[in-house]
């Protein structure tokens, strides 16, 4: 059976990848060694696009509400934790985001705030990965499943476009080139 879960764990794969590629940035920054702020800015978007507008997208959009429906909890439960994790990821990446424009204008900011977002998302990818998804393959049938990854791949295509996904893997690569071989 194709789990809609799936689909979301291999995005989770390219989250912790721009996590340790933002890691390597804020440490840099942090040294003192220049990093150019187009770089950071980049890295944000993509942040923004893939891992907010995209997968957070899926997510609130289709995931967590199917599984509402099946009967797991959002108000004290998973679902309401996800939802309150994914509103305090924005929040870092808004605090990355008014700490550079053409330079860093405040070192100490960004670092603490990518800190935070890069501890934050790697706490939360865990729980979803090893507690909340695995209940979402237990209670949801094959056909729950299959629609999900339905609405997952026509949500990608209207929401961030055909191609852009890919095009988004090939930034990636190019942030490893750059800042992790």
């Amino acid at each position: 059976m194709n789990y809609a879960s799936q689909d979301l764990v291999n995005e989770h794969e390219a989250i912790l990848f721009a996590l340790k590629v933002l890691e390597e940035i804020a440490d840099r920054v942090n040294e003192g060694k220049d990093v150019p702020p187009g770089d950071i800015i980049e890295l944000i978007e993509f942040l923004k696009l893939f891992a907010d507008k995209c997968h957070h997208g899926k997510e609130e959009g289709f995931y967590f509400p199917a599984l509402e429906s099946a009967g797991i909890p959002r108000a004290n439960g998973p679902i309401g934790v996800m939802l309150s994790e994914h509103d305090a990821g924005r929040a870092f990446i808004k605090e990355m985001q008014n700490s550079v424009s053409e330079k860093i204008s405040d070192i100490e900011g960004f670092v603490k705030a990518a800190q935070g977002y890069v501890g934050l998302l790697r706490s939360h990818i865990e729980k979803e990965n090893t507690v909340l998804f695995p209940m979402g393959d237990a209670k949801l049938s094959e056909s729950e499943h299959k629609e999900l990854l339905n609405k997952f791949e026509e949500f990608e295509e209207n929401v961030i476009g055909t191609g852009k996904h890919e095009e988004l893997h090939k930034q990636l690569d190019e942030f490893n080139r750059k800042y992790l071989k």
